[in-house]
């Protein structure tokens, strides 16, 4: 059963999506930018009724409130850590996508009692130029509102999106017409917020580590995704042929193939 509540996460009235039995083991799940709780939904059909997929809407996406307008990785890390406390969780298993996936490895690195393993779906330790091309999408001209749907798709993928789907797990019908629940505003400054060396945090855990990387990605260099893989001890590292950055929609069989064997190793 999936149900979404709410809770009060510092301050913050943070949405969350429960996959599965409460007997299951519990995996919190961490949505990139732009996305939305409801990214792990296939993962976690998967994955049932052995485990349960909790999933964060994470502050300024979703349904959850923005706050302060604080946008750095320390608060999305704080954010999590208050939030498995709050339901007497940990240590769990911590999935992150992108952006989703640094706040994952940040959170091992910094309460690694709440922490005992990691599954990194193209998460990078260093996300700046020259390594990562285009670490920020500019969004700042996209509509705010349109009168459909699918107007609102494609004035997104005529500025440059071949595929404005996962965008638009975030539309919601509005009383002036169709926009993102996201501020375009809140959203750049994450981005830029995540612009920078994150690897003594991605070396900072010792618990063990799945790294999936997209072949075809465009943000995670599959240069990076070895040397993430090589230097830090108990990580495998799965590369996922015909996958871009969203592994998880480009092919979810090969994705929760991946984190089911990584799963079974930790039964071991």
């Amino acid at each position: 059963m999936t149900t979404m509540t709410f809770a009060t996460v510092r301050g913050l009235r943070l949405a969350w999506l429960d996959h599965g039995p409460e007997d299951g083991i519990p995996i919190l799940a961490l949505h990139g930018h732009f996305g939305r709780a409801r990214a792990f939904a296939n993962l976690a059909a998967a994955l049932a009724p052995g485990h349960r997929v909790i999933a964060l809407e994470q502050r300024g996406h979703g349904h959850s409130e923005r706050g302060d307008g604080d946008f750095g990785s320390d608060a999305y890390v704080a954010d999590a850590a208050a939030f498995l406390r709050g339901l007497g969780l940990g240590p769990v298993i911590v999935l992150g996508h992108s952006m989703g996936g640094v706040t994952a490895f940040r959170l091992a690195a910094r309460h690694p009692d709440l922490v005992r393993a990691l599954i990194v779906e193209e998460g990078g330790a260093l996300n700046r130029r020259p390594e990562v091309p285009h670490p920020v999408l500019d969004v700042r001209d996209w509509p705010r509102r349109t009168a459909t749907l699918a107007e609102l798709r494609r004035a997104i993928e005529a500025r440059g999106i071949p595929d404005a789907g996962y965008f638009l797990e975030s539309a919601a019908e509005h009383p002036d017409g169709w926009g993102l629940l996201f501020d375009h505003g809140d959203m750049m400054a994450s981005q830029q917020a995540l612009v920078g060396d994150w690897w003594p945090d991605w070396l900072g855990s010792s618990c063990p580590a799945l790294l999936v990387h997209g072949l075809d990605s465009t943000i995670l260099p599959t240069a990076m995704a070895r040397r993430m893989a090589a230097r830090r001890p108990g990580t495998v590292l799965r590369e996922l042929p015909g996958c871009g950055h969203w592994a998880h929609d480009d092919d979810p069989g090969a994705f929760a193939g991946a984190v089911q064997e990584f799963l079974e190793t930790l039964r071991s």
